[in-house]
């Protein structure tokens, strides 16, 4: 059997094996701190112990919020706007409106106000432009007042 090589394996050649290596490495962190940085949108809280202390508070007005048994359907319609069906609420008494968030950042925060429509849906004033959206929503009525989030495409 034949050696690959003609030469005795020496110093050098290991050494180009370790540059090698170390270059992939590097080569792989940075990319992948690269795609990091510029698809993350910001930060998710201001200040981390001021959200920790409010916790609690946030769980126990979900809890109130879910109890109420609303919900809303989304989606985008024709001209960029959406159509949201809210279910649950009392009929006729409740208000509407949303902040649009691009997931990635690309665009910036929309706030949309709703419409009431004559079957009683809601269709925004404004609109959106293309893409995936990640939509805030708020109902009201009277004192209650319910918040979810979801995709509108």
């Amino acid at each position: 059997m034949k050696a690959f090589t003609t030469g005795p394996f020496t110093g050098k050649h290991f050494a180009a094996i370790i540059v090698a290596f170390f270059a992939v490495v590097v080569a792989v962190n940075v990319y992948m701190a690269r795609q990091a940085t510029s698809t993350f949108g910001g930060v998710v809280v201001e200040n981390s112990y001021v959200a920790s202390q409010e916790f609690n508070g946030w769980l126990k007005e979900a809890a109130k919020e879910k109890a109420l048994g609303w919900t809303i359907a989304a989606q985008r319609v024709e001209g960029g706007r959406v159509h949201a069906v809210l279910t649950g609420a009392p009929v006729g008494q409740a208000s509407l409106s949303a902040i649009a968030r691009h997931p990635l950042g690309q665009a910036p925060d929309k706030m949309l106000h709703f419409v009431r429509q004559p079957d009683g849906s809601f269709v925004s004033n404004e609109s959106l432009i293309e893409g995936r959206w990640r939509v805030r929503f708020e109902a009201r009525a009277g004192e209650q007042r319910w918040r979810t989030e979801q995709d509108v495409r």
